[in-house]
């Protein structure tokens, strides 16, 4: 196949883009610039698309002997995943900016722009595995369960999942390491990205508040109702948060307090005791399913990238996504996305993805 390696400067695309061209695949590698102003060097694991990155990329593709390019994409992915963030936000509500960048820059406008270059899939460094069963594409959990990307993954479509490789599913991050070592790819042992690449330096508060400026309000006891606090906007909080309420005063029975919920049009931040973030219900809107869903399905729930799972039963109501909970999860946001798996022997299937609304 021709196939367009979409190349980050790390160790997992550029190992991806190796393991497509020894299957024989015309490869052709590329570097998204997702920044208008892109800085020269990244902060250790801080940070992504940065100059230094791009360089990188380039390396691993001579080393590999493809052709390569950078594309600008810096004013879709602001449209569509800085805006988006802030949006969100808010809203009271809590995004995961690399699940939205992946379904609309990488499995969209990228997948768009490669398709009609002619090229029939694009690879990327994820740890997921695809798979064909009875004719029917079906995505799984990489064998890496500590690197698994497939819940940021689960809201593509049938169709962009049929143009899409994971060369990396089936392999441990140490393993992909090694390999790059081997190669000679001088990213072996670059550390990973961590936190949301648009903010390195990992002050999402003052970011925030930096584009939606002062938007007072106070913090409020759900128990009692009193007034514990103020602060400058919702913004500044996610359920299940427990640092940095600015509540200067203990709790009368000495334990921590938790954000329960936001009210953006208020400005009230209603904060509690630990078990009053527990939820059994999920409703979620905007569903992709991978499945037929002809009623109850028993599946395991995940609201997290990492962790937040729990046995559940799950059904579409209408354009709903309705997930009940075995056991209860904590921290559960709306906004955040709920993807339901199959527990199967040949590893976990994603049925579905949705964004969360409601919980209760």
């Amino acid at each position: 196949m021709r196939v367009l390696a979409a190349m980050s400067g790390g160790v997992d695309s550029a190992v991806a883009a190796a393991r497509a061209v020894a299957a024989g695949h015309d490869v052709t590698g590329v570097h998204l610039a997702l920044s208008a102003k892109p800085g020269t060097l990244r902060t250790g694991a801080r940070g992504c698309c940065t100059v230094e990155d791009a360089r990188d990329a380039r390396r691993a593709a001579d080393v590999l002997g493809i052709p390569f390019y950078v594309w600008d994409f810096a004013e879709r992915f602001t449209e569509d995943v800085v805006e988006d963030f802030v949006a969100e936000y808010a809203a009271g509500r809590t995004p995961n900016p690399c699940l939205r960048c992946n379904e609309r820059i990488k499995f969209e406008a990228l997948l768009d722009k490669a398709i009609g270059l002619g090229f029939d899939a694009v690879c990327t460094g994820h740890y997921a595995r695809l798979s064909t069963v009875d004719g029917r594409l079906e995505l799984r959990r990489s064998a890496d369960d500590g690197k698994d990307q497939s819940y940021v993954l689960a809201s593509l479509t049938h169709e962009q999942l049929a143009h899409a490789l994971f060369p990396l599913g089936g392999s441990t991050k140490a393993e992909v390491r090694a390999e790059a070592a081997e190669r000679g790819l001088q990213v072996a042992e670059k550390p990973d990205s961590h936190d949301i690449c648009f903010i390195p330096d990992g002050d999402t508060r003052g970011f925030l508040t930096r584009r939606l400026g002062e938007q007072p309000g106070v913090l409020v006891d759900d128990e009692t109702g009193a007034v514990l606090g103020r602060h400058v906007g919702v913004h500044e909080f996610t359920v299940g948060q427990r640092k940095g309420l600015g509540i200067d005063a203990p709790a009368p029975d000495g334990r921590p307090r938790y954000v329960l919920s936001l009210e953006p049009v208020s400005g009230t931040v209603r904060v509690g005791a630990a078990e009053k973030l527990a939820v059994t219900e999920i409703v979620a809107r905007t569903p992709v399913t991978r499945v037929a869903f002809d009623g109850p399905v028993e599946c395991v729930a995940q609201v997290r990238a990492h962790g937040g799972l729990a046995p559940a039963v799950a059904e579409l109501v209408g354009e709903e996504l309705h997930v009940h909970l075995r056991e209860p999860l904590s921290g559960v946001a709306p906004g955040q996305a709920v993807a339901v798996y199959r527990r199967d022997p040949a590893g976990d299937l994603v049925l579905a993805s949705a964004t969360i609304s409601t919980t209760r």
